[in-house]
């Protein structure tokens, strides 16, 4: 069956149970957000390394605000316009580095199904409140391939180069059709990151450039699934274990860069959801306000 069509169905099916209301409620923007005026003050301080990007792009700034958010911000890169949303603290002047986390959405976020919808998941919004001095970006993408993994390298790129940003302190993750994308961009680039986190998905990515550059990934999904199932991620997760042993690391070590978390249906039930509901809804509603999931993101 053609994917595109799976994935319309399969929205389908999460409209029916609520999530299309969340949608819809999402994109409502408050006339406040605390986003700063000027998204670009304090001026560009970002890596030499990154500079090049910001040179060549133009930058829109847009006006719609929600809960601190400046949802409708674009980006003119190699010939491609990127949408995105983006939260600068009212507190960042430039001065000081801050860190930067990426979050991309789910496959009901995308640019094309309306402004502001990968704003439905909570990832961005819980973040300040593990880390307050951070910047934090999420994507409008296209799709869940090659050239959405390509936009988030370049918007991750012109954001080292336009803020004073931690190099050493750049979080990523993706959300279902959002974790294919980060797992592509992880298996290109993941020299720009310093942990990931990857929920309700399955891996696309090119393992031996992850395993070379050990960057931390955490999985988390749902034992039943019901659109991925746990399996892909037991497979992935081996796939991993394995190739750092033959890089001579020890299970201890191991355990520091890969983290499998499978969910059980009991997880679902006891944090409110009813018995036999859609999982992958469930962990996309749920998992952003786990303390053990997102506190391994951020914790250094």
């Amino acid at each position: 069956m053609d994917r595109l069509f799976s994935r319309r169905r399969f929205l389908g099916v999460l409209v029916g149970m609520g999530v299309g209301a969340l949608l819809s409620g999402c994109s409502r923007v408050s006339a406040d957000g605390g986003a700063n005026v000027s998204q670009l003050d304090g001026g560009a301080k970002g890596s030499a390394s990154s500079a090049g990007t910001a040179n060549e792009a133009k930058f829109t700034q847009g006006s719609r605000v929600d809960r601190g958010f400046v949802v409708d911000d674009s980006l003119e890169v190699d010939s491609r316009t990127l949408h995105f949303s983006l939260h600068v603290p009212d507190s960042y002047d430039g001065s000081a580095a801050y860190r930067l986390y990426v979050s991309c959405p789910g496959w009901e976020g995308l640019y094309f199904q309306g402004v502001g919808a990968n704003l439905v998941e909570d990832f961005p919004f819980v973040a300040n409140d593990y880390v307050p001095n951070m910047i934090v970006a999420s994507p409008q993408l296209d799709d869940w391939g090659q050239q959405s993994a390509d936009d988030v390298v370049a918007l991750t790129e012109w954001l080292l180069a336009t803020y004073n940003i931690d190099t050493e302190h750049v979080y990523l993750s993706g959300n279902s059709g959002g974790g294919e994308t980060i797992s592509l961009v992880l298996g290109q680039r993941p020299d720009l990151y310093r942990r990931a986190l990857h929920t309700i998905s399955q891996w696309d990515g090119n393992l031996d450039v992850l395993t070379d550059a050990q960057v931390p990934v955490y999985m988390a999904i749902g034992q039943h699934d019901d659109y991925y199932g746990s399996d892909p991620d037991r497979a992935t997760y081996q796939q991993i274990c394995d190739a750092y042993r033959q890089k001579g690391l020890t299970d201890a070590q191991i355990s520091d860069l890969v983290v499998l978390d499978v969910k059980p249906d009991s997880y679902f039930t006891d944090h409110g959801r009813s018995a036999g509901t859609s999982q992958h809804a469930g962990g996309g509603a749920l998992f952003p306000h786990d303390s053990d999931i997102m506190g391994w993101l951020f914790r250094d």
